[in-house]
């Protein structure tokens, strides 16, 4: 197994524009997810430790829709014990940069997606 760093438990803060994104990427966590992925393969404990927000079983949920849709595979070992790894396939890795742009636009757009949410006055006509 490739020795990576962990993944940092502050990776997804309250405050990530992620959260703010009007639009989806799969659910509401798969873009942390493929976030999570982008340096290479992780078993789930490691993605538990920025994904500390969500419950097991709503990650797990994640994961299996990822994988249903093509973007991430999921592969068993089983020497010397068992263990179980998230990749990003070809369409995962695909999706990044749109990911990646989309992440931009929420960070530009942080006050005006905060504000609207919020209830704030809207600039619109």
């Amino acid at each position: 197994m490739t020795q990576r760093p962990p993944l940092p438990p502050d990776l997804f803060d309250e405050l990530c524009p992620s959260s703010l994104l009007p639009f989806r990427f799969g659910d509401k966590w798969a873009p942390m997810v493929l976030r999570c992925l982008d340096d290479g393969p992780r078993r789930y404990s490691e993605l538990r430790v920025p994904l500390g927000r969500v419950t097991p079983k709503v990650l797990t949920q994640s994961l299996r829709g990822l994988e249903r849709g093509g973007f991430v595979s999921r592969t068993v070992h089983a020497d010397p014990k068992l263990r179980v790894e998230y990749a990003l396939t070809p369409l995962g890795r695909s999706a990044l940069e749109p990911l990646a742009a989309a992440c931009r636009w929420a960070t530009e757009h942080w006050d005006e997606l905060l504000d609207a949410r919020e209830g704030g006055s809207s600039s619109i006509g």
